[in-house]
């Protein structure tokens, strides 16, 4: 079970319930209590007010009403923009999602946000080489979601070719193709790769967290270093 799925059933879990244990969410959910913690953690600051009593379990605080979702009608366009994208250039499976978000949300729109909706005249084409671009992106999810680490080949614009694993931290769609950030074993730090130059790939048993420090909060910081440097370095050539 990918994790956002995780959190969504765990408030549904804790909307029909008086009380439930970290142990109990732990065995429904098939995960370890340290993983609900930090589950939990993650629910409340995203503003679900969860109330923990030590021995009672968690809850949803007394008269809580989680509100519903309301749009204007640039919301509408960025949410159709977006599923379409995800059409065009997801896996099939996230495809399949985005048509279902849209058809949710048309089901629980005012008529005059539903022509926004049905009339939005922004588009993402794709075709093969969007397929392409794709290629390995459900399995990739699959493993961050999971955060478990994956193997592949790997071969790169020489044409040299490799074997990998890595901790999968996160997906980069830039416009034509997509970007896999994680920790190279191989190379002992933290690297891009593009799906489209994998092959093999495999979601391997061993899981990962983050507590040795290496994780998507360090990638970025590296990757905003590595910026930064070769900004000063293109002045001192300029100057």
């Amino acid at each position: 079970m990918r994790r956002a799925d995780r959190l969504f059933r765990i408030v549904q879990i804790l909307r029909n319930r008086r009380f439930v244990t970290a142990e109990q969410l732990a065995e429904k959910l098939e995960v370890s209590q340290r993983t609900i913690y930090r589950d939990i953690s993650d629910i409340s600051k995203s503003g679900v007010p969860v109330r923990g009593e030590a021995g009672v379990g968690y809850c949803l605080e007394r008269g809580a009403v989680l509100p519903p979702l309301t749009f204007n009608s640039e919301e509408i366009e960025a949410l159709v923009l977006g599923a379409r994208m995800a059409v065009a250039w997801a896996d099939p499976a996230l495809a399949v999602a985005a048509r279902s978000v849209l058809d949710k949300v048309e089901v629980m729109l005012p008529e005059p946000l539903r022509e926004v909706l049905l009339k939005t005249a922004l588009f993402a084409p794709g075709g093969e080489w969007s397929r392409q671009a794709s290629h390995g992106l459900e399995m990739l999810r699959t493993a961050i979601g999971e955060r478990r680490k994956v193997s592949f080949t790997y071969t790169r614009d020489d044409g040299d070719e490799t074997n990998r694993i890595v901790r999968p931290l996160g997906l980069y769609f830039w416009g034509s193709k997509w970007t896999l950030g994680g920790w190279c074993e191989l190379r002992r730090g933290y690297r891009t790769f593009r799906p489209d130059r994998m092959g093999e790939i495999r979601i391997l048993e061993e899981a990962f967290d983050e507590e040795d420090g290496i994780g998507l909060e360090a990638f970025l910081e590296e990757m905003r270093a590595n910026q930064q440097e070769q900004g000063i370095e293109a002045k001192n050539i300029a100057g």
